[in-house]
């Protein structure tokens, strides 16, 4: 692991915190990952600017993205890794051990670790739901208590990852990926509405093909034609089974996969269509 804290690279044994760090302390912090594909971040630009709205909307001052651009760009060239996986991480800085807002600067985190493909293209539906109207939804904040116990079901039961629901039985997500079905050649995946992450592949899909955003009954998993998952250390993963049900991966997905592919591979940063 290579890390980058606070203005500078330190060993990863050096890399501490305070104790009352909020970031620790109440999860009061926001994150993003990228992956790094010979030797550039996929789609900086973007996670930059997603990381810079979630700061604000969890009252965290950000950073200049800037600063944060060079941070990735020198942790990423001090590790020599082409293919990598990145974690930038802004927590809201050292305060009290309670849940009241720290006044200190901003904590700046950066960690680059060998890329390991997800190789596991199944899942299972969990009964714990996201609540699409809750303080947090739609942010990409480190409060991942409720992923680590559906991950760790899905991991129980031999999948990859756990599909889950919304308060109003709605399909939304996965605990790190979005999801898309596949109805008769027509790409569907939940609205942002749902509560799910506004993803940055899931917004890289949507530049390279056709996708409709619907509520969607949890049934769904149980008919759809096809169905993938998208993240950034997935792209386009086609699923092969959730819960008990066998899937092909389809025309469709493999179309999207290679899309996908295709795009990055022309251009590692590209801007959203507008």
């Amino acid at each position: 692991m290579h890390v980058w804290l606070n203005g500078s690279l330190v060993d990863p044994s050096d890399a501490v915190l305070p104790i009352d760090d909020h970031g620790l302390v109440v999860g009061d912090a926001v994150f993003t990952t990228m992956r790094a594909i010979g030797s550039k971040p996929v789609a900086l630009s973007r996670h930059l600017t997603r990381l810079r709205l979630h700061l604000e909307a969890m009252s965290i001052a950000p950073p200049p993205s800037e600063l944060l651009a060079e941070a990735v760009q020198e942790t990423l060239a001090s590790s020599g890794l082409a293919d990598a996986r990145i974690r930038l991480t802004v927590t809201a800085g050292s305060g009290s051990l309670g849940s009241g807002a720290p006044d200190g600067e901003p904590a700046v985190i950066v960690a680059v670790t060998p890329f390991v493909e997800r190789t596991n293209a199944a899942a299972i539906t969990v009964p714990w739901t996201r609540n699409e109207r809750g303080a947090l939804s739609g942010l990409k904040t480190t409060s991942y208590g409720e992923n680590v116990r559906m991950l760790a079901a899905a991991t129980a039961a031999g999948a990859g990852e756990a599909l889950m629901t919304n308060t109003l039985g709605q399909l939304c997500e996965g605990t790190g990926s979005n999801v898309f079905v596949v109805i008769e050649n027509e790409i569907v995946t939940p609205p942002l509405s749902s509560g799910c992450l506004a993803g940055i592949a899931r917004s890289l899909v949507f530049d390279v093909a056709t996708v409709t955003e619907e509520h969607l009954d949890s049934e769904v998993l149980t008919t759809a034609d096809e169905v993938f998952l998208t993240s950034s250390l997935r792209h386009v993963q086609g699923l092969t089974q959730v819960d008990d049900r066998q899937i092909e991966v389809g025309p469709v997905t493999l179309r999207t996969a290679q899309a996908f592919a295709d795009l990055i591979g022309s251009d590692s940063d590209p801007m959203p269509r507008t």
